[in-house]
């Protein structure tokens, strides 16, 4: 017990001992200010600290011989160096302070100095590290008076720091209107060294700012092609216009030199160039499966192409591979696979819209006696109907077959559960529900294009539309529908008739639909809405090509309408047609947004397209 309380009283009397991070973390002071303890150094860096200052006191030596071997031996620690990504060389770290010292030496060779190119290149890789603010681009600057050749053997961080300053320095060259055929000459050494070492988003970068993409092509392999258009693709959404454009083609260039068709078409599409479009179909030729495989692409974005005429590039000797084709780009067997995967999803069972609704799950809110018929909720009724069974060609309101019908009891189809609009957009459901099925579909909707109800007729008209969107048959039964109805004397009809070609032929750039189209656009006579309704027509089948009929229709109805007809609420689906046509086009738009267009607005003033736009 004793010796216990002699130890206790022991340790209470000496005071505590600082741990060792702890006494690690105090500076030493002198003056009020911290002094900056040197680095203890081991045995190897020692030797290598005392080995660099020697070359660089006779770095500075009067002998060129004594001079070069110096500069040599430098130039070969810094190349030997080896270190982890997140610390400075061991070279550059100590030769840091001797770096003024050097620069003010290099000053007083004369370039006719056998070592003067030499000298250049050492600054040019200590500038990395060492350089003083306020220097502009020292890096490159020494680099242009040193030697021009094997630049890359100063290691991949120190063609990065390059890449920068070349950037910079073009930019400012470009604005002075100076030559820049020393910065190219490097740039031609750094991009091949950055494509063959994984670095292709830095080479893209650099080719980028040095205005020189198209150089890409002949550094790219089957290694580095696939990642060095991804890179390209999705800058290009950051680029601005000009530039964009620029961006794809050369991602386009890469992969028709790789014979990569099927990428090639997809940058093709995402540049709307038919040339393009045609021609990566073209070259794909002699693979059926290739072929078939654009086909679907093809289809996929709505492209249609003419694979019959001789004269076209896409033209297809083999009839029985151009009826295939065909079939594939026109989507012919669409509704076909879309009902095979509704099938093996075993989601065929019709649903009603009370499904949708689940009114009983909400408490309080189911009906309590009999339902009773409201035009607005049928109405809505029959859009959720089309929708939730869209594509799988029955229902349980528009195809069941109604009992009046077979056994003569007093049931009423449901169209006729609607009034005016809501017949239209009842029969125009069934287009939706027979979405693709341009057979099936059109034999069900046929009978109510003679219906003596015009808005049955124009839900039948639209339907039309629907049933062939995206679709393309070598009969085109759509035109041949809706070619008669588009004059009928009844406005209605005549709507239905617009809308349903607007559908029909969204993005297909059919030139027949302007002759129908055109004549209602520049007609004083014309209804605003019935104007209107075919701006928005055009808009819709020539969306983002800046068709120019179509443009120069709408500005002159813009012109030439009164006030009080562009008041109209339908007068805005001028301008919304007149966006579509101009759709993603950004500066092609800027001539059209320039002319001044009488426009009504709230404070009855004059104002400019592109105040709506």
């Amino acid at each position: 017990m004793a010796i216990e309380k002699d130890t206790e009283m022991k340790d209470a009397a000496e005071p505590p001992k600082a741990k060792p991070s702890e006494a690690s973390n105090k500076k030493k002071m002198k003056n009020g200010k911290p002094v900056v303890e040197e680095e203890e150094l081991s045995e190897e860096d020692l030797e290598l600290k005392n080995r660099l200052e020697l070359f660089v006191e006779r770095a500075k030596d009067s002998d060129s011989d004594i001079q070069g071997v110096a500069l040599d031996g430098i130039g070969k620690e810094i190349r030997e160096a080896t270190t982890s990504m997140t610390s400075v060389p061991k070279p550059l770290k100590f030769l840091r302070k001797h770096y003024p010292g050097l620069v003010q030496h290099f000053k007083t060779l004369s370039s006719s100095s056998p070592n003067f190119h030499k000298f250049a290149d050492i600054l040019s890789v200590l500038a990395i590290t060492s350089a003083t603010e306020g220097d502009v681009r020292p890096s490159l600057s020494f680099r242009l008076q040193g030697s021009q050749d094997n630049i890359v053997s100063w290691g991949h961080e120190y063609l990065r720091n390059l890449a920068g300053e070349i950037g910079e320095d073009y930019q400012s060259r470009r604005e002075s209107q100076a030559s820049a055929d020393d910065l190219l000459a490097l740039v031609k050494q750094i991009a091949p060294h950055h494509m063959a070492h994984n670095a292709e988003p830095e080479a893209v970068d650099l080719l980028l700012e040095v205005e020189q993409l198209a150089w890409l092509k002949q550094y790219v392999d089957e290694k580095n092609y696939s990642r060095t258009c991804l890179y390209l693709l999705s800058c290009c959404a950051y680029l601005p216009e000009g530039d964009d454009v620029a961006v794809l083609r050369t991602a386009y260039d890469i992969y028709t030199h790789m014979s990569k068709w099927q990428d090639a078409l997809r940058v093709a599409l995402q540049m709307n160039e038919r040339s393009l479009i045609e021609e990566s179909f073209k070259s794909a030729g002699s693979s059926q499966i290739e072929q078939q495989q654009q086909g679907y692409l093809l289809a996929r974005q709505g492209v249609r192409l003419d694979l019959e005429d001789d004269s076209s590039a896409t033209h297809v000797a083999d009839e029985g591979l151009r009826e295939r084709l065909q079939g594939i780009v026109g989507n012919a067997r669409l509704s076909e696979w879309y009902l095979a995967l509704a099938r093996d999803l075993d989601v065929m069972e019709p649903r009603t819209p009370e499904d949708v609704y689940k009114l009983h799950l909400a408490e309080g809110r189911a009906p309590a006696g009999p339902a009773v018929d409201s035009a607005r909720q049928n109405m809505s009724s029959s859009l959720v109907n089309g929708l939730v069974n869209a594509g799988f060609g029955q229902d349980k309101l528009m195809t069941v077959t109604t009992e009046a019908s077979t056994s003569g009891s007093d049931r009423v189809h449901w169209v006729f559960k609607n009034k005016d609009q809501g017949k239209t957009v009842a029969v125009a459901s069934l287009g939706l529900i027979t979405l693709w099925d341009i057979g099936g579909g059109l034999a069900q909707i046929d009978k109510y294009l003679y219906s003596k109800d015009p808005h049955v007729v124009a839900g039948a008209l639209l339907g039309v539309g629907v049933i062939n969107s995206s679709v393309a048959d070598e009969n085109d039964p759509a035109f041949a529908l809706l070619y008669e109805p588009i004059s009928s004397s009844d406005p209605v009809i005549r709507s239905g008739a617009i809308l349903g070609l607007a559908l029909a032929y969204a993005g297909t750039g059919k030139s027949e639909v302007n002759d129908l189209l055109l004549p209602f656009i520049g007609d004083t006579d014309a209804s605003m809405e019935t104007t209107a309704l075919a701006a928005l027509a055009l808009g819709l089948v020539h969306v983002a090509s800046a068709q120019e009929d179509a443009v120069e229709a709408i500005l002159q109805a813009l012109m030439i309408r009164s006030e009080t007809q562009l008041s109209d609420p339908w007068a805005k689906l001028l301008i919304l047609g007149l966006g579509l046509l101009f759709l993603g086009k950004q500066e092609a738009v800027e001539a059209t947004i320039e002319v001044q267009l009488p426009v009504k607005t709230p404070d009855q003033c004059r104002i400019r397209p592109s105040s709506i736009l």
